[in-house]
């Protein structure tokens, strides 16, 4: 399979997972805390926000334009963060497998 097109397929899976979990918000937050500088927004997102509004629609749009994807991808650490343990285990296994799958798909 493409890497390209395993990406997509396993940022779908993600989606679901959320959704499953729970996790899907059916508002999106404010454009300021959407613009927020630190990393995975912390200071204005919970993590399955940032996955929902901007790492899923961030990769999405890499795809859709044909644009290079990241060299580094590490989101897996930071599930393992911020889910207790225990929690989550299906999310963290999708995002350690999009961070394998993002980086094998990077020129």
């Amino acid at each position: 399979m493409n890497g390209r097109i395993r990406v997509a397929a396993l940022l779908i899976d993600l989606e679901g997972a959320l959704r499953s979990r729970l996790l899907w918000d059916a508002d999106e937050p404010s454009p300021e805390a959407l613009a927020s500088t630190q990393p995975f927004c912390i200071d204005t997102l919970d993590f399955p926000q940032w996955l929902q509004f901007v790492f899923l629609p961030r990769m999405r749009a890499l795809l859709d334009a044909d644009l290079p994807l990241p060299a580094q991808c590490a989101v897996a650490e930071m599930a393992e963060m911020q889910f207790g343990a225990g929690e989550a285990l299906d999310v963290i296994a999708l995002l350690r497998e999009i961070d394998l799958a993002v980086v094998a798909a990077s020129p």
